[in-house]
């Protein structure tokens, strides 16, 4: 039998074998990534943080926004210093309810501070409603309305016997004895309701829905 070829010598193994050759990264290459890099990062954070301001002010000025409560008219409901948050979106969904505590902005009639912009207060009266105040209690189309919102023994006054005008509510605030409201400055126009208030936010003690 013909020999067979000789085996050629075995590739080295283990701590003896040699390990491919890289050149060396020059210092200054290395010092440009690890920069780019650290680039890279502060732009992507400041990106960040720049589409979270931008989705804050889109939902502040068309969707959610805080309101603060500067005056005691809406007591014992909303008190000084309580903070709401307000649906802009909800009357395109659904009409103006009896019963809803919306934010508006300060009627010319209204009197009040100018530095206050908006006020809030309870929808009683809807648009083609007659309303007036009999034995201080509101009644409505002749009916006496039922307002479990109010303390027993809260008696509402000033209000003449009227037509509410076609597009227009009359608010008040469950403080009676202490609301600058519709009674002074009639019903207000759908056009200048910012919102509804549908929760209490602050504090967090009286967290609740509206």
């Amino acid at each position: 039998m013909a020999p067979g070829p000789e085996p050629g010598p075995e590739p080295a193994t283990g701590s003896l074998a040699r390990p491919e050759w890289s050149p060396p990264v020059p210092v200054a290459e290395k010092e440009r990534a690890r920069h780019g890099g650290a680039v890279r990062s502060v732009l992507e954070w400041v990106a960040i943080v720049a589409a979270a301001l931008i989705a804050a002010l889109v939902i502040k000025a068309f969707v959610i926004q805080a309101f603060y409560i500067p005056s005691g008219s809406m007591e014992p409901t909303l008190k000084v210093g309580d903070r709401v948050l307000v649906n802009k979106l909800a009357y395109h969904a659904h009409p103006v309810h009896r019963g809803d505590v919306v934010v508006f902005t300060r009627p010319k009639l209204e009197g009040g501070a100018p530095a206050i912009k908006d006020l809030i207060k309870r929808v009683i009266g809807l648009p083609g409603d007659t309303i007036q105040s009999v034995d201080g209690q509101v009644v409505i189309n002749d009916r006496t309305l039922r307002e479990p919102y109010l303390p027993a023994g809260t008696t509402t006054t000033g209000i003449d016997r009227q037509v509410i005008p076609p597009g227009q509510y009359w608010v008040m605030g469950d403080n009676r004895s202490n609301s600058r409201d519709s009674r002074f400055f009639h019903a207000i126009p759908k056009s200048l309701i910012v919102g509804r208030a549908f929760v209490l936010v602050w504090p967090l003690s009286s967290l609740q829905f509206l």
